[in-house]
């Protein structure tokens, strides 16, 4: 079973940017879905983006346009650039192998990595 990190969260002021990281234990194939998503305080965990070279790329309507998902295979990472940071973007950042929460098991996911918006 591959296990993903993440990393790269931080404290940044609104509309600045910043760049997370997924890294895979192992080898991470492109063929299969690897979602990022997020949880703020009080709030149920969503997606926001997703990737697989069988699907392509999507994305929720709350981050399309801002937020730009890739992957680096000889890494075997994949990354969240987001861009125009807002307040509301202030959650814990997870990425998990699905794109839906539902389809992933409670023990599938990680530590997250904190991501503040705020002046």
């Amino acid at each position: 079973q591959v296990q993903l990190v993440e990393s790269g969260g931080g404290l940044v002021q609104p509309g600045g940017s910043l760049k997370l990281s997924c890294a895979a234990s192992g080898f991470l194939s492109d063929y299969y879905r690897v979602g990022w998503f997020r949880q703020a305080p009080g709030k149920e965990r969503e997606g926001i983006a997703c990737i697989s070279r069988r699907d392509g790329i999507h994305y929720s309507d709350s981050v399309q346009g801002r937020f730009t998902v890739s992957r680096d295979k000889d890494e075997n990472t994949v990354y969240l650039q987001m861009n125009r940071l807002k307040p509301e973007d202030t959650a814990v950042y997870y990425c998990a192998m699905g794109c839906q929460v539902s389809t992933i098991p409670d023990d599938h996911w990680g530590q997250g990595t904190q991501v503040t918006v705020s002046s």
